[in-house]
């Protein structure tokens, strides 16, 4: 197993758990050019290595995401082109950026998100790509966006609306007031909140590890099945599961089950 290099990013893997830290806790691990193509880069990776049945995205430093490294604009618009072919290239750098960020939701493994003290922006938008959202009590979130005049363009108005109640967004996204852990759990965003940072991290890792000991491949289908339930019909949903179970369920991952009582821990799952 090759784990890819990262400058911004540290990733380790441990019992089918795959760890992806942001690591520039010297700059609140503002989101700079490199960091959302490796975040790209890395969870592409996650997806595809077969001894990588969870991932866990968390942060390293006091923060965990202050949102997007604002030098990154100095160096969107080339003021040598004309209006048309500016405007065109700086709609191919929003639509990098919001891939960099589908790769999260795309990877095939869980996604849990493990956030403390500071989350914006940018970092709005990278953990509403996550599976489960996870926090410490000292965890605030916030549309930072309209603070300093833009609309949010990297997903946090196209999935959030679908995590908590579209009257609380659109008063997050109009004002860009914080929001902090015991609303966003009220509301939805979140599924716990756990007391500190080292008790996020412990709770985050047990859940991961609870995941990785049940059948990759019907974790990986329901994954895929759920997502699929969001953007479609009730009815596309059940005719796809139908589809899935019909050419995917694993009698050899069902016996073992069975077998076990139910009772995954132990049993040796293949990729």
């Amino acid at each position: 197993m090759q784990i890819p290099a990262c400058e911004t990013l540290v990733l380790s893997v441990d019992a089918h758990v795959a760890h992806v830290e942001l690591n520039r806790p010297d700059k609140a691990n503002a989101m700079s050019a490199a960091m959302w193509e490796e975040l790209e880069r890395c969870f592409r990776w996650c997806s595809d290595e077969p001894d990588v049945r969870v991932v866990v995205l968390s942060a390293r430093g006091k923060h965990f995401c202050s949102g997007i490294d604002l030098q990154i604009f100095a160096t969107l618009d080339d003021p040598a082109q004309e209006p048309a072919r500016r405007a065109e290239g700086r709609r191919d750098t929003i639509l990098r950026l919001q891939g960099n960020l589908t790769a999260i939701e795309r990877c095939r493994k869980p996604v849990l998100a493990a956030i403390h003290n500071t989350c914006i922006g940018g970092g709005v938008d990278m953990v509403c790509c996550a599976d489960i959202r996870y926090a410490s009590a000292d965890a605030w979130f916030s549309i930072k966006e309209i603070d300093i005049g833009m609309v949010a363009d990297v997903g946090t108005l196209q999935r959030l609306p679908r995590l908590i109640g579209d009257g609380l967004v659109r008063e997050l996204a109009y004002t860009g007031r914080r929001m902090d852990a015991a609303e966003a759990l009220q509301g939805g965003l979140l599924t716990r909140v756990f007391p500190d940072r080292e008790a996020l991290l412990a709770g985050v890792m047990e859940i991961a590890r609870a995941i990785a000991a049940r059948s990759p491949l019907a974790v990986r289908g329901t994954k895929e099945l759920i997502l699929y339930g969001r953007d479609h019909s009730v009815e596309d949903g059940l005719r796809y599961i139908a589809n899935w179970n019909a050419g995917m369920l694993s009698i050899e991952d069902l016996s073992r089950s069975l077998a076990a009582g139910g009772k995954p821990e132990g049993i040796d799952y293949p990729g």
